[in-house]
């Protein structure tokens, strides 16, 4: 069992998880839903399970690529620690435990499973025809929020939206510092990212773009529901941090890349999220516990 969860890295399972956090508890206290521990225990189980098909599935599909390339060739499979066909077991166990998770929810999110794997699969494929793949692995981070939404009320709503695009944006954006450091090995490999398309420079300040939507995308719920001041110091925060792992990476040094990506962007997720929950139990009264 550890050497199946050595493909999955639980570090970057917190970018989504704290979103899907947020739009679980927004679908119980919006709609004034009842809080279920069952329900909740298995909109987690859908984080995990979606998460362990796509980094595993991301594994098995570039593990020629990762062979290749100095800074990847020690990953599980091209180092020998585990097979291509554990990870590809792997991948299908998770992805039928995922399907059958979200029978249990309702049955949107059943009707919905197959298009979300769609996405979190799909985008390992996609560095080998677009640079464009920064976003759709936003994307499948993206469904995080929304599903969670789904989960609990069973319908669409612009406010959990909002948290599915800021997820969008600023994972599109890190993806992009990201991969600054595998610009040259692309471009070799004829592999598509947008530094090997635009270049560092200009891939920072599309970059800088994303994020600002990003921070945008988290501001604009304030003028579709009620917050306390709680709320607006996660948003500071989160901004903050778009703003420090900029100055951390710059055209001329990307030694500071592993910063900026993983403990940067870390700490922004969770505190937002902590703010946003906290905030919530302080105007509703809600005790879940």
């Amino acid at each position: 069992m550890k050497k199946y969860f050595s493909l999955v890295l639980f570090a970057h399972s917190v970018f989504a998880l704290p979103f899907a956090l947020i739009g679980f508890f927004l679908g119980v206290t919006s709609t004034n839903t009842p809080f279920n521990w069952l329900l909740f225990v298995l909109v987690l189980l859908c984080m995990v399970f979606a998460r362990n098909a796509a980094m595993a599935f991301n594994r098995y599909l570039d593990r020629n690529i990762d062979a290749k390339n100095p800074r990847t060739v020690t990953r599980d499979i091209p180092a020998g620690k585990v097979s291509a066909t554990e990870a590809l077991t792997f991948v299908i166990v998770n992805c039928v435990l995922f399907v059958v998770t979200t029978a249990f929810i309702n049955q949107m999110c059943l009707f919905l499973s197959p298009i979300a794997l769609f996405v979190v699969l799909f985008y390992s494929y996609t560095k080998r025809f677009t640079a464009l793949c920064h976003l759709v692995l936003g994307l499948g981070l993206a469904l995080a929020p929304i599903g969670a939404y789904i989960a609990v009320t069973g319908v669409f709503h612009i406010v959990p939206l909002f948290y599915s695009f800021a997820v969008l944006f600023w994972v599109s954006g890190f993806d992009i510092i990201y991969a600054l450091q595998d610009e040259d090995f692309d471009r070799e490999q004829k592999l598509h990212s947008i530094p090997a398309a635009l270049g560092i420079k200009n891939a920072l300040r599309l970059s800088v773009v994303l994020h600002i939507l990003s921070a945008l995308c988290v501001i604009l719920p304030l003028f579709f529901a009620t917050f306390s001041w709680v709320y607006y110091i996660g948003i500071a925060f989160f901004c903050s941090m778009l703003i420090y792992q900029h100055l951390l990476v710059k055209p001329n040094d990307i030694s500071k890349v592993d910063r900026a990506f993983a403990t940067t962007n870390g700490y922004a997720s969770v505190i937002f999220a902590a703010c946003f929950l906290i905030d919530t139990f302080l105007r509703t009264g809600f005790n879940a516990f």
